[in-house]
């Protein structure tokens, strides 16, 4: 598994836009998110799809999160938006 590129990215593009806008997330590089200082979010590629890792509820692992189609996007931004607030 592969950090994505920016054609990987191209087609997150939307879902990005939506992630810049949630507070508390500062965008370190193209699709890689920060909270405070630590990491917080980021996108990989692999055979199998578009994969985002965002830090758990503890903060001390990640979750994986299948983002290759739209309903994945949308439980990653809906479990985003709850760990932010």
């Amino acid at each position: 598994m592969r950090h994505a590129r920016d054609s990987d990215l191209d087609a997150l593009e939307p879902l990005i836009v939506r992630l810049r806008a949630l507070p508390g997330l500062t965008e370190k590089k193209r699709g890689v998110f920060y909270r405070e200082s630590k990491a917080f979010l980021h996108f990989h590629e692999d055979p199998k799809g578009l994969f985002a890792d965002m830090r758990n509820v503890a903060g001390d692992d990640f979750d994986r999160f299948d983002v290759t189609h739209e309903n994945g996007r949308e439980a990653l931004f809906t479990a985003a938006s709850q760990r932010l607030s």
